[in-house]
């Protein structure tokens, strides 16, 4: 087993530096990029008026629940392209990721079918009504044939990433905005497609994307020599992983929605200052999980080498910056937070509970920058059986506090402040022990293959 090692040398962390930050800096432009899509058909549809606003709410909700549980066909992929090009074996870092795309490929025509068939059920069980609810069908059903794009993007990036570049992924997602932006407003406002036409312009605009990563991906197996054709142990392989990676991000979105249950009891002001805090919180972690994904890439590509002392201390260097990086973005947000509500809403009451529940989310930052360091770096490790059954456990821990929260009856700015200090102080503690009692060990450290 590998063991704990000491630090090396001041020049090679420097070395370990350089390295992480030409991979994390990249990819963080890209997972700004990525929500800036929905931002654009919001405010492109905003314009046609309130029902049409929201049915694309809710459609997106519907959409981006399935697309989000469907992340694992990049963070399975990554890891497992990584390891290979650290074992110098380039052929099979290659296989592995025209297995993912293989794989995204076949999820992608069942989800879109499938949703495709399902859309008016689907947003009934929403609730939706009238004009409302016609928009919002025809938003997701025109939405589908883009999700076998977007699930072939997902398997797309995480072959790149396992190559260690991640600056091609920020430039497919930045043309990729810019064409999406053109596109809606040709077909809502040019043609006057209504909500379809800016369903129908993201679609393309994800094929697009798409059609660049599989050309990619096509390319280099056929220069290296390695079949186009599936390989169904790779599959499996694959789809073992995802599973469990799936079960992780089912807890994680679990934990999001109940807490928006809980939240919604409080009332209106306290669920908009919420959603509010949710938005920083969350763009916040597009900083952590650039860090995320260099630890993703970076330490597969390590254990597969059998280096097990540079990805100890590539570890530490990224705990470090993540605790900093945490520190940093608390103290700013801190300062701040009396005055950034007025940025969103002009209500002053939920301007004053906002910046309660903003204070808690800052004094919650170095957790969080802890805890999504080392659950890149588990995944990253392969880690995935380890990370779900986790997942649980936060979950189980985390459900009580906000019970307790829920019995209170607190509202105004205490009851979201003691919602938002059971999620970014509680939920995240239970994270960080989880992961950080895992790290310690050498459990994780599987060299070679996997």
């Amino acid at each position: 087993m590998p063991q704990l090692s000491a630090p090396l040398p001041a020049a090679t962390r420097r070395s370990n530096g350089r390295e992480i930050l030409r991979l994390a800096v990249p990819a963080f432009g890209a997972l700004v990029a990525e929500p800036l899509f929905l931002l654009a058909d919001s405010a492109i549809v905003g314009h046609l008026g309130v029902e049409q606003l929201a049915g694309v709410g809710l459609a997106s909700a519907v959409l981006h629940t399935a697309v989000g549980l469907m992340v694992f066909l990049a963070y399975s992929t990554t890891p497992a392209v990584a390891r290979a090009i650290g074992e110098g074996q380039l052929g099979k870092a290659l296989a592995a990721g025209r297995d993912g795309v293989w794989l995204a490929l076949l999820l992608g025509v069942v989800l879109a079918v499938a949703g495709f068939v399902a859309a008016e059920p689907l947003i009934g069980l929403m609730g939706a009504e009238g004009e409302v609810r016609t928009f919002a069908v025809n938003y997701l059903r025109w939405s589908m044939p883009g999700l076998v794009a977007m699930l072939l993007v997902f398997a797309g990036t995480g072959v790149l990433r396992g190559l260690q570049d991640t600056r091609t992924p920020l430039v497919v997602a930045t043309a990729g905005f810019g064409i999406n932006i053109v596109l809606n407003l040709w077909l809502v406002y040019g043609l006057g497609w209504s909500v379809t036409g800016s369903a129908v312009g993201t679609s393309v605009a994800q094929w697009a994307m798409a059609c660049v990563y599989v050309v990619m991906v096509r390319r280099n197996a056929v220069r290296h020599g390695v079949s186009l054709l599936p390989s169904w142990r790779g599959i499996r392989s694959m789809t073992k992983v995802g599973s469990w990676l799936m079960l992780r991000t089912l807890s994680l979105r679990a934990a999001i929605l109940v807490t928006v249950l809980v939240v919604t009891a409080q009332g209106a002001v306290n669920l908009a200052a919420h959603q509010l805090a949710m938005t920083i919180f969350s763009f916040l972690a597009f900083a952590l999980d650039a860090l995320a994904i260099a630890a993703q890439a970076l330490i597969g590509k390590e254990l597969g080498a059998c280096n097990a002392a540079k990805a100890r201390e590539l570890t530490r260097t990224m705990i470090r910056w993540g605790i900093g990086f945490g520190v940093l973005t608390g103290l700013l947000l801190a300062a701040v937070a009396p005055w950034v509500g007025a940025l969103f809403t002009s209500d002053r009451e939920v301007q004053s509970v906002l910046a309660v529940a903003l204070w808690i989310v800052a004094a919650g930052q170095p957790v969080a920058g802890y805890v999504f360091v080392l659950d890149g770096v588990l995944i990253g490790a392969g880690d995935a059986r380890y990370l779900a059954l986790a997942g649980l456990v936060n979950l189980a821990v985390y459900l009580p506090l906000l019970a307790a929260v829920a019995w209170s009856g607190a509202a105004g700015g205490a009851g979201l402040g003691w919602l938002w200090a059971a999620f970014a102080v509680g939920y995240m503690a239970a994270r960080a022990v989880t992961l950080g009692l895992r790290a310690r060990s050498d459990r994780w450290m599987v060299l070679g293959s996997a």
